[in-house]
Protein backbone atom coordinates (compact mmCIF):
# COMPACT_ATOMS: atom_id res chain seq x y z
CA UNK A 1 0.00 0.00 0.00
CA UNK A 2 1.04 3.56 -1.40
CA UNK A 3 1.83 5.62 2.61
CA UNK A 4 1.06 8.67 0.47
CA UNK A 5 -1.81 7.48 -0.86
CA UNK A 6 -3.31 6.73 2.22
CA UNK A 7 -2.52 10.06 3.72
CA UNK A 8 -3.69 12.06 0.74
CA UNK A 9 -7.14 9.88 1.36
CA UNK A 10 -7.45 9.94 5.15
CA UNK A 11 -5.55 13.28 5.75
CA UNK A 12 -2.29 13.18 8.63
CA UNK A 13 -1.61 13.30 11.83
CA UNK A 14 -2.46 9.02 10.76
CA UNK A 15 -1.27 6.12 12.52
CA UNK A 16 -0.89 3.20 9.97
CA UNK A 17 -0.67 -0.29 10.79
CA UNK A 18 0.39 -3.87 9.13
CA UNK A 19 -1.98 -6.14 10.11
CA UNK A 20 0.66 -9.19 8.64
CA UNK A 21 3.60 -7.55 10.74
CA UNK A 22 1.53 -8.42 14.27
CA UNK A 23 -0.02 -11.95 13.16
CA UNK A 24 3.64 -13.09 12.06
CA UNK A 25 4.98 -11.56 15.54
CA UNK A 26 2.28 -13.56 16.96
CA UNK A 27 3.22 -16.87 15.24
CA UNK A 28 6.70 -16.72 16.25
CA UNK A 29 5.58 -16.76 20.05
CA UNK A 30 3.55 -19.47 19.00
CA UNK A 31 6.29 -21.80 17.18
CA UNK A 32 8.93 -21.09 20.25
CA UNK A 33 7.11 -21.93 23.34
CA UNK A 34 4.96 -25.07 21.37
CA UNK A 35 7.41 -27.19 23.51
CA UNK A 36 4.99 -26.37 26.96
CA UNK A 37 1.38 -25.75 27.29
CA UNK A 38 1.13 -22.14 26.82
CA UNK A 39 -1.47 -18.63 25.68
CA UNK A 40 -0.09 -15.56 24.65
CA UNK A 41 -2.16 -13.22 26.82
CA UNK A 42 -1.85 -9.13 24.21
CA UNK A 43 -0.91 -6.85 26.71
CA UNK A 44 -3.99 -4.42 26.01
CA UNK A 45 -2.59 -1.41 26.95
CA UNK A 46 0.02 -1.38 23.88
CA UNK A 47 -2.45 -0.59 21.65
CA UNK A 48 -6.20 -1.13 22.54
CA UNK A 49 -7.54 -0.08 19.07
CA UNK A 50 -10.95 -2.46 18.42
CA UNK A 51 -9.49 -3.39 15.56
CA UNK A 52 -6.49 -4.94 16.57
CA UNK A 53 -8.15 -6.71 19.32
CA UNK A 54 -10.14 -8.05 16.68
CA UNK A 55 -7.50 -9.18 14.90
CA UNK A 56 -5.53 -11.00 18.05
CA UNK A 57 -8.98 -12.32 18.64
CA UNK A 58 -9.39 -13.82 15.78
CA UNK A 59 -6.31 -16.16 15.86
CA UNK A 60 -6.76 -17.59 19.66
CA UNK A 61 -4.92 -15.20 21.74
CA UNK A 62 -5.38 -13.93 25.12
CA UNK A 63 -5.69 -10.68 26.65
CA UNK A 64 -3.70 -8.84 29.46
CA UNK A 65 -6.06 -5.84 30.74
CA UNK A 66 -5.06 -3.77 33.81
CA UNK A 67 -8.32 -1.83 33.77
CA UNK A 68 -12.06 -2.23 33.65
CA UNK A 69 -11.98 -0.30 30.41
CA UNK A 70 -9.49 -2.61 28.73
CA UNK A 71 -11.76 -5.61 29.87
CA UNK A 72 -14.81 -3.46 28.27
CA UNK A 73 -12.82 -3.22 24.66
CA UNK A 74 -12.20 -7.05 25.15
CA UNK A 75 -15.73 -8.16 25.47
CA UNK A 76 -17.16 -6.04 22.71
CA UNK A 77 -14.55 -7.07 20.33
CA UNK A 78 -15.23 -11.05 21.25
CA UNK A 79 -17.23 -12.52 25.02
CA UNK A 80 -15.26 -15.94 23.93
CA UNK A 81 -12.14 -14.14 24.55
CA UNK A 82 -13.15 -13.14 28.19
CA UNK A 83 -12.54 -16.65 29.63
CA UNK A 84 -8.92 -15.97 27.99
CA UNK A 85 -7.77 -12.86 29.20
CA UNK A 86 -5.98 -12.17 32.58
CA UNK A 87 -6.37 -9.25 34.98
CA UNK A 88 -3.41 -7.38 36.15
CA UNK A 89 -2.33 -3.79 37.83
CA UNK A 90 -2.42 -2.31 41.01
CA UNK A 91 -5.17 -0.21 41.46
CA UNK A 92 -8.60 -2.93 40.61
CA UNK A 93 -11.99 -1.09 41.97
CA UNK A 94 -14.61 -3.03 43.19
CA UNK A 95 -16.52 -2.07 40.06
CA UNK A 96 -13.99 -3.30 37.86
CA UNK A 97 -13.72 -6.52 40.22
CA UNK A 98 -17.42 -6.82 39.53
CA UNK A 99 -17.00 -6.49 35.65
CA UNK A 100 -14.29 -9.02 35.71
CA UNK A 101 -16.14 -11.80 37.73
CA UNK A 102 -19.09 -11.72 35.84
CA UNK A 103 -17.51 -11.99 32.32
CA UNK A 104 -15.23 -15.02 33.51
CA UNK A 105 -11.62 -13.84 33.14
CA UNK A 106 -9.17 -16.44 33.27
CA UNK A 107 -7.36 -15.02 36.61
CA UNK A 108 -6.83 -12.21 38.49
CA UNK A 109 -3.16 -10.88 39.24
CA UNK A 110 -3.19 -9.55 42.69
CA UNK A 111 -0.47 -7.08 43.55
CA UNK A 112 -1.09 -6.38 47.23
CA UNK A 113 -3.08 -7.81 50.33
CA UNK A 114 -5.55 -5.10 50.65
CA UNK A 115 -6.55 -6.13 47.22
CA UNK A 116 -6.89 -9.76 47.71
CA UNK A 117 -9.70 -8.97 50.57
CA UNK A 118 -11.39 -6.62 48.26
CA UNK A 119 -11.50 -9.26 45.29
CA UNK A 120 -12.43 -12.23 48.44
CA UNK A 121 -15.59 -9.92 49.30
CA UNK A 122 -16.56 -9.15 45.98
CA UNK A 123 -16.50 -13.18 45.02
CA UNK A 124 -18.36 -13.72 48.00
CA UNK A 125 -21.45 -10.92 47.28
CA UNK A 126 -21.63 -12.29 43.98
CA UNK A 127 -21.16 -16.05 44.56
CA UNK A 128 -18.51 -16.02 42.47
CA UNK A 129 -14.95 -18.20 42.68
CA UNK A 130 -11.82 -16.25 41.34
CA UNK A 131 -9.16 -17.74 40.25
CA UNK A 132 -5.74 -15.46 41.51
CA UNK A 133 -2.45 -15.14 41.07
CA UNK A 134 0.01 -13.27 42.94
CA UNK A 135 2.29 -11.08 41.35
CA UNK A 136 5.26 -11.32 42.91
CA UNK A 137 8.55 -9.32 43.09
CA UNK A 138 11.19 -11.32 42.34
CA UNK A 139 14.22 -8.19 43.18
CA UNK A 140 15.07 -8.85 39.64
CA UNK A 141 17.27 -6.36 37.77
CA UNK A 142 16.45 -5.57 34.33
CA UNK A 143 18.29 -2.78 32.18
CA UNK A 144 15.74 -0.38 31.00
CA UNK A 145 14.70 3.20 31.45
CA UNK A 146 13.23 3.56 35.33
CA UNK A 147 9.84 4.59 34.44
CA UNK A 148 9.34 1.15 32.89
CA UNK A 149 11.54 -1.30 35.81
CA UNK A 150 8.99 -2.72 37.81
CA UNK A 151 11.14 -6.28 38.99
CA UNK A 152 12.47 -4.18 42.06
CA UNK A 153 11.08 -4.14 46.30
CA UNK A 154 11.82 -0.47 45.75
CA UNK A 155 8.80 -0.19 42.80
CA UNK A 156 5.13 0.06 43.45
CA UNK A 157 3.83 -3.34 42.07
CA UNK A 158 3.11 -6.77 43.24
CA UNK A 159 3.93 -8.30 46.57
CA UNK A 160 7.69 -9.88 47.90
CA UNK A 161 8.35 -13.05 47.14
CA UNK A 162 9.70 -13.62 50.52
CA UNK A 163 6.18 -12.83 52.07
CA UNK A 164 3.91 -14.85 49.01
CA UNK A 165 3.51 -18.19 50.79
CA UNK A 166 2.09 -16.17 53.92
CA UNK A 167 -0.38 -14.12 51.59
CA UNK A 168 -1.54 -17.34 49.71
CA UNK A 169 -2.29 -19.09 52.74
CA UNK A 170 -5.28 -15.67 53.43
CA UNK A 171 -7.20 -17.06 50.10
CA UNK A 172 -10.69 -18.09 51.45
CA UNK A 173 -13.32 -20.52 49.87
CA UNK A 174 -14.26 -17.82 47.09
CA UNK A 175 -10.65 -17.66 45.72
CA UNK A 176 -8.74 -20.01 44.17
CA UNK A 177 -4.92 -19.86 44.14
CA UNK A 178 -4.28 -20.90 40.82
CA UNK A 179 -1.11 -19.31 39.19
CA UNK A 180 1.44 -17.15 40.13
CA UNK A 181 2.67 -14.04 38.22
CA UNK A 182 5.67 -11.68 37.56
CA UNK A 183 6.76 -8.81 35.48
CA UNK A 184 10.01 -7.18 35.79
CA UNK A 185 9.55 -3.99 33.08
CA UNK A 186 9.22 -3.23 29.85
CA UNK A 187 11.65 -2.91 26.83
CA UNK A 188 13.87 -5.77 28.36
CA UNK A 189 16.41 -7.33 25.45
CA UNK A 190 18.12 -9.33 27.49
CA UNK A 191 16.80 -12.57 27.99
CA UNK A 192 18.84 -13.46 31.44
CA UNK A 193 16.58 -11.26 33.65
CA UNK A 194 13.64 -13.42 32.73
CA UNK A 195 15.18 -16.47 33.61
CA UNK A 196 16.18 -15.21 36.78
CA UNK A 197 12.86 -14.41 37.74
CA UNK A 198 11.73 -18.08 36.26
CA UNK A 199 13.34 -19.44 38.90
CA UNK A 200 12.48 -17.77 41.32
CA UNK A 201 8.89 -18.07 40.74
CA UNK A 202 9.89 -21.95 39.86
CA UNK A 203 10.93 -22.35 43.32
CA UNK A 204 8.35 -20.49 45.21
CA UNK A 205 5.56 -22.90 42.41
CA UNK A 206 7.12 -26.19 44.43
CA UNK A 207 6.32 -24.28 47.97
CA UNK A 208 2.81 -23.76 47.02
CA UNK A 209 2.31 -26.88 45.80
CA UNK A 210 3.86 -28.39 49.43
CA UNK A 211 1.05 -26.11 51.05
CA UNK A 212 -1.75 -27.70 48.95
CA UNK A 213 -2.53 -24.88 46.52
CA UNK A 214 -2.54 -26.29 43.27
CA UNK A 215 -1.16 -23.87 41.02
CA UNK A 216 -1.81 -24.41 37.56
CA UNK A 217 -0.65 -21.59 35.74
CA UNK A 218 2.89 -19.34 35.79
CA UNK A 219 2.49 -15.71 34.37
CA UNK A 220 5.21 -14.75 32.80
CA UNK A 221 4.54 -11.15 32.33
CA UNK A 222 5.33 -9.24 29.26
CA UNK A 223 8.73 -7.42 28.61
CA UNK A 224 10.33 -8.01 25.79
CA UNK A 225 11.95 -5.46 23.84
CA UNK A 226 12.41 -4.72 20.37
CA UNK A 227 15.29 -2.12 18.44
CA UNK A 228 13.76 1.39 17.88
CA UNK A 229 16.82 2.43 15.98
CA UNK A 230 16.99 0.89 12.16
CA UNK A 231 20.54 0.89 12.21
CA UNK A 232 21.13 -1.15 14.85
CA UNK A 233 20.98 -5.41 13.86
CA UNK A 234 17.09 -6.61 15.37
CA UNK A 235 16.10 -10.31 14.17
CA UNK A 236 12.92 -10.29 15.83
CA UNK A 237 12.65 -14.70 15.61
CA UNK A 238 16.19 -15.05 17.39
CA UNK A 239 14.91 -12.49 20.23
CA UNK A 240 12.00 -14.50 20.58
CA UNK A 241 13.86 -17.81 20.31
CA UNK A 242 16.06 -16.79 23.29
CA UNK A 243 13.53 -15.33 25.49
CA UNK A 244 11.79 -19.04 25.16
CA UNK A 245 15.30 -21.04 25.71
CA UNK A 246 15.22 -18.94 29.22
CA UNK A 247 11.55 -19.82 30.14
CA UNK A 248 10.50 -22.88 28.74
CA UNK A 249 13.41 -25.48 30.25
CA UNK A 250 11.88 -24.19 33.50
CA UNK A 251 8.20 -24.87 32.95
CA UNK A 252 8.86 -28.10 31.96
CA UNK A 253 10.73 -28.84 35.36
CA UNK A 254 7.59 -27.68 37.07
CA UNK A 255 5.06 -29.91 34.81
CA UNK A 256 1.59 -29.52 35.15
CA UNK A 257 1.18 -25.60 34.09
CA UNK A 258 0.33 -22.97 31.32
CA UNK A 259 2.79 -20.95 30.83
CA UNK A 260 0.94 -17.24 30.37
CA UNK A 261 3.25 -14.51 27.91
CA UNK A 262 2.25 -10.94 27.55
CA UNK A 263 4.11 -9.46 24.92
CA UNK A 264 2.26 -5.87 24.35
CA UNK A 265 5.22 -4.01 22.58
CA UNK A 266 6.84 -6.59 20.90
CA UNK A 267 3.30 -7.88 18.64
CA UNK A 268 2.85 -4.41 17.04
CA UNK A 269 5.56 -0.96 18.18
CA UNK A 270 7.61 -2.28 14.68
CA UNK A 271 3.81 -2.88 12.49
CA UNK A 272 3.05 0.63 13.24
CA UNK A 273 4.27 4.42 11.59
CA UNK A 274 2.48 7.73 12.39
CA UNK A 275 2.49 9.82 9.13
CA UNK A 276 2.38 13.65 8.97
CA UNK A 277 3.42 16.85 6.81
CA UNK A 278 5.99 18.94 7.21
CA UNK A 279 4.15 22.40 7.95
CA UNK A 280 7.74 24.77 8.06
CA UNK A 281 11.20 24.69 7.86
CA UNK A 282 12.81 27.50 9.74
CA UNK A 283 16.42 28.47 11.44
CA UNK A 284 16.79 30.40 14.63
CA UNK A 285 20.16 31.32 14.68
CA UNK A 286 22.30 28.22 14.02
CA UNK A 287 19.48 25.70 14.95
CA UNK A 288 17.26 24.26 12.45
CA UNK A 289 13.73 23.31 12.63
CA UNK A 290 10.95 20.94 10.64
CA UNK A 291 7.52 21.60 11.92
CA UNK A 292 5.34 18.97 11.09
CA UNK A 293 1.50 18.35 11.88
CA UNK A 294 1.81 15.52 14.24
CA UNK A 295 2.80 16.79 17.87
CA UNK A 296 2.80 15.11 21.56
CA UNK A 297 -0.24 14.87 21.99
CA UNK A 298 -0.24 12.22 19.46
CA UNK A 299 3.12 10.42 20.19
CA UNK A 300 4.37 11.23 23.58
CA UNK A 301 7.08 8.99 23.68
CA UNK A 302 10.01 10.90 22.84
CA UNK A 303 9.11 13.73 25.33
CA UNK A 304 7.94 11.26 28.06
CA UNK A 305 11.01 8.79 28.19
CA UNK A 306 13.29 10.48 25.50
CA UNK A 307 12.48 7.86 23.15
CA UNK A 308 14.31 7.56 19.79
CA UNK A 309 12.44 6.89 16.94
CA UNK A 310 13.58 6.67 13.10
CA UNK A 311 12.09 9.31 10.73
CA UNK A 312 12.21 8.68 7.40
CA UNK A 313 10.99 10.66 4.23
CA UNK A 314 8.10 8.81 2.35
CA UNK A 315 9.40 10.21 -0.80
CA UNK A 316 11.55 9.62 -3.18
CA UNK A 317 13.72 11.92 -1.29
CA UNK A 318 15.41 15.30 -2.27
CA UNK A 319 19.24 13.47 -3.37
CA UNK A 320 21.69 13.00 -0.89
CA UNK A 321 21.22 16.80 0.65
CA UNK A 322 20.92 16.47 4.45
CA UNK A 323 20.21 18.94 7.46
CA UNK A 324 20.52 18.48 11.04
CA UNK A 325 17.66 19.81 13.03
CA UNK A 326 15.07 19.32 15.83
CA UNK A 327 11.86 17.74 14.54
CA UNK A 328 8.75 19.13 16.50
CA UNK A 329 5.12 19.87 16.15
CA UNK A 330 2.82 22.41 16.76
CA UNK A 331 1.90 22.17 20.25
CA UNK A 332 2.84 25.08 22.34
CA UNK A 333 5.88 23.32 24.77
CA UNK A 334 8.98 23.21 24.63
CA UNK A 335 8.90 19.88 24.96
CA UNK A 336 6.93 19.00 22.10
CA UNK A 337 9.82 17.33 19.52
CA UNK A 338 9.99 14.00 17.75
CA UNK A 339 13.58 13.91 16.93
CA UNK A 340 16.54 16.81 18.76
CA UNK A 341 19.50 17.12 16.53
CA UNK A 342 18.94 14.60 14.20
CA UNK A 343 20.87 14.30 10.83
CA UNK A 344 17.66 14.25 7.91
CA UNK A 345 17.25 14.48 4.29
CA UNK A 346 16.49 17.85 2.88
CA UNK A 347 12.81 18.31 3.35
CA UNK A 348 10.78 20.46 2.03
CA UNK A 349 6.63 21.90 3.11
CA UNK A 350 4.38 19.51 2.14
CA UNK A 351 6.40 16.78 2.38
CA UNK A 352 5.45 13.33 4.19
CA UNK A 353 7.21 11.64 6.60
CA UNK A 354 7.16 8.58 8.52
CA UNK A 355 7.72 8.45 12.28
CA UNK A 356 8.69 4.35 12.64
CA UNK A 357 7.68 1.94 15.28
CA UNK A 358 4.64 3.36 16.51
CA UNK A 359 2.44 0.98 17.06
CA UNK A 360 2.63 0.31 20.60
CA UNK A 361 2.03 3.11 23.39
CA UNK A 362 1.53 5.89 20.29
CA UNK A 363 -2.42 6.14 20.02
CA UNK A 364 -2.74 4.81 23.30
CA UNK A 365 -1.17 7.30 25.25
CA UNK A 366 -2.58 10.11 22.66
CA UNK A 367 -4.56 12.60 24.48
CA UNK A 368 -6.73 16.13 23.16
CA UNK A 369 -3.88 18.52 24.81
CA UNK A 370 -4.01 22.10 23.00
CA UNK A 371 -7.98 21.23 21.96
CA UNK A 372 -6.11 18.85 19.04
CA UNK A 373 -8.46 16.14 17.44
CA UNK A 374 -6.93 12.80 17.94
CA UNK A 375 -5.32 10.70 14.62
CA UNK A 376 -7.51 8.28 12.74
CA UNK A 377 -6.21 4.71 12.50
CA UNK A 378 -5.81 2.60 9.10
CA UNK A 379 -5.09 -1.03 9.42
CA UNK A 380 -3.20 -2.68 6.40
CA UNK A 381 -4.06 -6.38 5.83
CA UNK A 382 -4.17 -8.90 2.94
CA UNK A 383 -7.77 -7.41 1.64
CA UNK A 384 -6.74 -3.43 1.58
CA UNK A 385 -6.64 -0.53 3.86
CA UNK A 386 -9.62 -0.44 6.67
CA UNK A 387 -9.71 3.00 8.69
CA UNK A 388 -10.00 1.28 12.41
CA UNK A 389 -10.63 4.68 14.02
CA UNK A 390 -12.14 7.67 12.45
CA UNK A 391 -10.41 10.79 12.76
CA UNK A 392 -11.48 13.05 15.97
CA UNK A 393 -13.70 16.03 15.38
CA UNK A 394 -13.83 19.54 17.47
CA UNK A 395 -17.56 18.44 17.58
CA UNK A 396 -16.17 15.19 18.99
CA UNK A 397 -14.58 16.87 21.73
CA UNK A 398 -17.24 19.55 22.85
CA UNK A 399 -19.62 17.02 23.03
CA UNK A 400 -19.27 16.02 26.55
CA UNK A 401 -18.58 19.59 27.57
CA UNK A 402 -21.38 22.07 29.08
CA UNK A 403 -21.47 24.75 27.34
CA UNK A 404 -23.94 27.07 28.82
CA UNK A 405 -23.26 27.81 32.48
CA UNK A 406 -26.21 28.89 34.68
CA UNK A 407 -26.54 32.68 35.32
CA UNK A 408 -26.27 33.28 38.88
CA UNK A 409 -28.77 35.63 40.44
CA UNK A 410 -26.86 39.21 41.55
CA UNK A 411 -26.80 39.61 44.90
Amino acid sequence: MSLENLARRYGTPLYVYSGGHMLSRLGMFEIAFAAVPHLVCYAVKANSTLGILQLFARRGAGFDVVSGGELERVLAVDRRAVGRTVFSGIGKTAAEMDLALRAGILQFNVESEGELELLAERAAKLRKRARIALRVNPDVFAETHPYISTGMREHKFGIDIRRARAVYRRAGKHLDPSGVSVHIGSQIRSAEPFGAAAERVANLVVELRRDGHAIRYVDAGGGLGIEYDADKPFDAQEQVRRYASALVPVVRKLGGVTLLLEPGRFLVAQAGALLTRVLYVKKNGTKNFVIVDAAMNDLIRPALYQAHHQIVPVGPGRGKRTIVADVVGPVCETGDFFARDRKLPVVAPGELLAILDTGAYGMVLASNYNSRPRAAEVLVDGRGAHVIRRRETIADLLAAERRKMPRRAPR
